[in-house]
C-alpha cells in the first residue's frame, strides 16, 4: 500500500503545499529576504524618479559606456535628417491618387525648407534645426525617461509654429505639493486617467544664479487647443495603467555599470601603481637592527645611516660600460622588483560579461556597445543586426507617432489654415480628417550594410516577389526617399555626355519605366 503524503514531506521533497508556486514561497532561502511590494504605477516611479535620473545623467557624463551606449541609439533611431515621407490617405479622404502624389511633394518641399532652415526658426530658442530637437528629445528620452515638449506660436516669425523641448524637471506639482489623484507629478489628469493639462515650473529649482521669482511660479498650460492642436507633447513608454510620468531607460542597469566603472576605475589604479613603482630599493637591515639603532641614542645611529645613503645615492653616478650605465648600489642593499600581475587576468572576462548585461538592457548588441568585432562573422553580424533593428525600429515608430507626428500636424494645420497649402474644391474637412491628411512614415538612418552585394541582391528579390517595395528598401537600408532618389537619377542621365550614356541608358531604362517613372527616349 503506498504511504500517505504529508506537508512535511511535501516541503522535505522541496515542495510547499501552502504555495503552489516556488516563487511565492518565502521558506525558500533564495527568496526569504526578497518581498518586493505591489504598488500602483506612479507610486512606484515618482518616489524615487528624481534620484533615477540625477544617476542617470551622471553616469552618461562620466561613464563612457553609457555615454556610448547612449550615443549610438539616438544615431541610429533618429540620425542627422529625420523626416516624414508623407503617405497622404487618398482613399479615406475620397480623393485621387494623382492629388495625394503632388500634395505629398508639396508638404514635403515645404517641410524641408522649414525643418532645415540654418536661420532655426522652427525652435522657439532659435539653436537648433528640426531633426536636431528630435535628436535632443529622443536623448531626453533615453536619459530621463521621457521627452517633453511645448508647441509655441511666434507672430513675428514667417512660418509661427515652433517647438520647444523642455527639461522634464521643470514638471512638477505646484510649489512642491504632494501627488494627488487628479495631480501626480506635474501632470493634471482626468477621471478617465487621461492627461489634460501639464504644470512647468518657470526656472530650474537649482541654478548657479539667483530666480526666486521663476523659481517659486508654475504655469498651467492645457494638453491641447481649442481645435485640438498640440500645446504640450509627452512622450514616454507606459509599461502600467495609470502611469503619468516615464522612468530612465538605463534604470535596471545603473548598477551595473556603476559597478564596471568601478572595478576598471581599481584595476587601472592598480595598473598605473605597478608601472610607476617597478623597483625599488631594499636594505639589509632587519627590524631587530632598526629597534636597536632607535633604543640606543635616541634613533641618531638610525638617521646617521640613512643620511649617508642618501648621500651616497645623490653623489654617485654608476659606472658605465660600452655606454649603458651601471648603477652601484650602498653597501648591503638589493634591487627589488614589483609583482605586476594587476590587472587581475580575469578582469576582459568580468568586464565583458557586465557589458553584455548593459548591452542587453539598452538594448543593442555586445559588439555595438563594445565595439569588439573580433569573435563575429559575418552570420553572427546578421543575425545581430535583424535582431537589434526590430527593436529600433519599434521604438523609432514609437517616438515618431508618440512626439514628432503631433507636431509635424500643428505645423500642418498652420500651413492649411493659412493658404499655404490648398485643398481641392470639395475635399472633406480638415479638422474632420486631420490625421489623413498628414499620415506619414517617418525615416532616419538606414540599417547599412555588413555585405552590400549579398543584401542589394536579396533587396532586389524580396521587390521581385512583391515582398517588399523599393521605397521600402531606400528607406530601410540607405534612409532615403525613393521617389528622390528617381528624380536625381533621371537629372544625372539627362546631364552625362552621349558617349557614357548609352552603356548606362538600358539598366536605367528599365528601373524607371518599370517602377512608376516615365521610359527613357532615345534623344534622351
Amino acid at each position: 500500500m503506498p504511504r500517505r503524503a504529508t506537508a512535511g514531506g511535501l516541503r522535505d521533497a522541496g515542495i510547499n503545499a501552502s504555495h503552489p508556486y516556488a516563487a511565492a514561497d518565502t521558506a525558500i532561502d533564495t527568496l526569504a529576504g526578497y518581498l518586493p511590494q505591489n504598488r500602483a504605477a506612479d507610486a512606484e516611479i515618482l518616489s524615487g524618479k528624481n534620484r533615477i535620473t540625477a544617476r542617470a545623467r551622471d553616469l552618461v557624463r562620466n561613464n563612457g559606456w553609457a555615454a556610448g551606449g547612449i550615443a549610438k541609439e539616438v544615431d541610429s533611431v533618429i540620425g542627422a535628417n529625420f523626416r516624414p515621407l508623407l503617405k497622404p490617405d487618398w482613399r479615406a479622404l475620397g480623393l485621387s491618387a494623382d492629388w495625394a502624389r503632388e500634395f505629398k511633394e508639396l508638404v514635403e518641399a515645404r517641410w524641408r525648407s522649414y525643418a532645415e532652415d540654418p536661420r532655426f526658426f522652427a525652435d522657439t530658442t532659435l539653436s537648433q534645426t528640426v531633426p536636431q530637437m528630435f535628436a535632443l528629445a529622443y536623448r531626453t528620452y533615453l536619459i530621463e525617461g521621457e521627452a517633453l515638449g511645448l508647441v509655441n506660436w511666434r507672430r513675428q516669425r514667417a512660418t509661427k509654429t515652433c517647438l520647444r523641448i523642455v527639461d522634464p524637471d521643470l514638471l512638477s506639482n505646484p510649489y512642491g505639493s504632494a501627488d494627488e489623484v487628479t495631480l501626480r507629478g506635474g501632470v493634471e489628469v482626468s477621471r478617465d486617467g487621461a492627461a489634460r493639462a501639464y504644470h512647468f515650473r518657470q526656472a530650474h529649482p537649482h541654478t548657479g544664479w539667483a530666480q526666486p521669482a521663476d523659481q517659486f511660479t508654475w504655469k498651467r498650460i492645457g494638453r491641447t487647443g481649442r481645435t485640438g492642436r498640440p500645446q504640450v507633447i509627452h512622450f514616454f513608454d507606459k509599461s502600467r495603467d495609470g502611469q503619468t510620468r516615464g522612468v530612465s531607460r538605463l534604470a535596471p542597469i545603473i548598477e551595473k555599470l556603476k559597478m564596471e566603472d568601478h572595478y576598471a576605475r581599481v584595476e587601472l589604479q592598480a595598473a598605473v601603481i605597478n608601472a610607476v613603482l617597478a623597483a625599488f630599493i631594499k636594505s639589509p637591515m632587519g627590524p631587530e637592527i632598526i629597534d636597536e639603532m632607535f633604543t640606543e641614542g635616541g634613533g641618531k645611529g638610525f638617521l646617521d645611516y640613512q643620511e649617508a645613503r642618501g648621500g651616497y645615492y645623490g653623489q654617485t653616478a654608476g659606472i658605465k660600460v660600452g655606454g649603458a650605465r651601471v648603477s652601484t648600489l650602498y653597501p648591503g642593499d638589493e634591487i627589488g622588483m614589483v609583482n605586476t600581475a594587476r590587472p587581475a587576468a580575469q578582469f576582459a572576462d568580468f568586464e565583458s560579461a557586465v557589458l553584455r548585461n548593459i548591452a542587453s538592457g539598452l538594448g543593442i548588441s555586445y559588439e555595438q556597445l563594445a565595439a569588439d568585432w573580433s569573435k563575429t562573422n559575418y552570420s553572427s553580424a546578421r543575425a545581430a543586426m535583424i535582431e537589434i533593428w526590430r527593436g529600433w525600429t519599434a521604438r523609432r515608430t514609437a517616438f515618431s507617432q508618440g512626439f514628432c507626428q503631433p507636431f509635424f500636424m500643428a505645423w500642418l494645420e498652420e500651413q492649411v489654415m493659412d493658404g499655404h497649402i490648398a485643398l481641392p474644391r470639395g475635399a472633406p474637412d480638415f479638422y474632420t480628417f486631420w490625421p489623413a491628411y498628414a499620415r506619414a512614415k517617418w525615416i532616419g538612418p538606414g540599417k547599412g550594410f555588413v555585405d552590400p552585394v549579398k543584401e542589394a541582391q536579396a533587396a532586389a528579390m524580396r521587390v521581385a516577389l512583391g515582398l517588399s517595395t523599393l521605397e521600402e528598401e531606400a528607406a530601410e537600408l540607405t534612409g532615403t526617399d525613393y521617389a528622390d532618389n528617381m528624380e536625381q537619377i533621371r537629372a544625372e542621365i539627362a546631364a552625362m555626355p552621349e558617349d557614357t550614356l548609352h552603356p548606362m541608358q538600358e539598366s536605367f531604362a528599365k528601373l524607371l519605366g518599370h517602377n512608376g517613372g516615365p521610359p527613357l527616349k532615345e534623344e534622351d
